[in-house]
């Protein structure tokens, strides 16, 4: 009897130890010549998912019901040709690349990238709004009196997915991804930006701000870390509701979860601005599409139209009010 239950033992120890039948390994980025896991290649994170969740979902994960049903709004309200897969279109018209459908994270399918707070909203200081003239949802052309006061995307200067943290777009996703052993380099379709990243730096002084912020990064495991200070004043209205600061901090993981996609996590944290860092999620997925030269200045009527617009504005109201 003593030699079964020893067997019996043995046998139970070694199926502990061995790995289930059909599970899945986990998966193991390729290696470049660096020993680095290779990100390199042209990724679009082109999604009907924003950046946050819209007032008309009730919660940031959706139900395939409730998906297909706001993916149907979508199509109906964005006509969206199907499978192109060239980058921006040429200047004489505008192509909608906002992928197929919502994303999905980890099985879920997202209304909005951001996961904390749960309610998917980005968490501003009452006084932030205030200032930014976000309190006015019913006015949105709101703070007109100078360039300046219109977002970077409207002025040509960065693209949502050029400078972090990265936002989808609705007419350009495309970024690609060059790694050598002591730079990341991460280059936008839209307006042409390229970030270089450096490895294991220390941080500029924070008197030295630029566009981009002033970016360092490393390896934990398979995933690339980037941490981001150092915005000028001048870059603090961003794209739709999104605002930074110069005391704003944005640490962005990119992890490849398989051949064609990698995992974007972000984290926002700007004590002058919100209530509480914010993080949102959203994949990229592997593109055979080639970037392609992108302009935004020539051309560009839009600010002289909008300010012009205002001051019109301002006289039909000092009309109105006998003036």
């Amino acid at each position: 009897m003593r030699t079964i239950l020893l067997a019996l033992l043995c046998l139970m120890t070694l199926g502990a130890g061995a790995p289930t039948f059909g599970a899945e390994r986990p998966y193991r980025a390729p290696r470049t010549v660096f020993g680095q896991p290779n990100l390199q290649g042209v990724w679009s994170n082109a999604t009907f998912t924003f950046l946050e969740r819209p007032l008309s979902a009730p919660h940031v994960v959706m139900t395939p019901e409730e998906a297909a049903m706001a993916a149907a709004k979508m199509r109906q309200d964005n006509p969206l040709p199907a499978g192109l897969d060239v980058g921006q279109d040429d200047s004489e018209r505008i192509t909608f690349d906002m992928g197929e459908g919502f994303s999905r994270v980890r099985g879920e399918i997202r209304a909005g990238m951001i996961v904390d707070p749960v309610d998917g909203r980005l968490p501003y200081r009452p006084e932030a709004l205030k200032r930014f003239g976000l309190d006015q949802p019913q006015n949105p052309l709101a703070h007109r009196d100078n360039p300046e006061d219109r977002s970077l995307t409207e002025r040509c200067i960065l693209g949502e997915d050029a400078s972090p943290p990265l936002v989808p777009s609705p007419d350009s996703n495309y970024i690609q991804i060059i790694q050598t052993r002591n730079q990341v380099a991460l280059y936008s379709e839209k307006y042409h930006e390229l970030r270089i990243v450096r490895l294991y730096d220390r941080h500029a002084p924070s008197v030295i701000t630029s566009w981009d912020g002033d970016e360092i990064g490393w390896w934990e495991g398979d995933t690339l870390v980037i941490e981001t200070t150092n915005f000028p004043p001048t870059a603090q209205l961003r794209f739709g509701r999104l605002r930074l600061s110069n005391a704003t901090t944005v640490l962005e993981r990119f992890t490849r979860t398989s051949s064609g996609e990698l995992l974007y996590e972000v984290k926002v944290t700007d004590p002058t601005l919100y209530t509480q860092s914010w993080r949102a999620e959203v994949p990229f997925k592997a593109s055979s599409a080639r970037i392609l030269e992108d302009a935004c200045h020539e051309g560009n009527y839009s600010l002289p139209g909008i300010l012009a617009g205002a001051r019109e504005d301002d006289r039909a109201s000092a009309r109105s009010d006998g003036r």
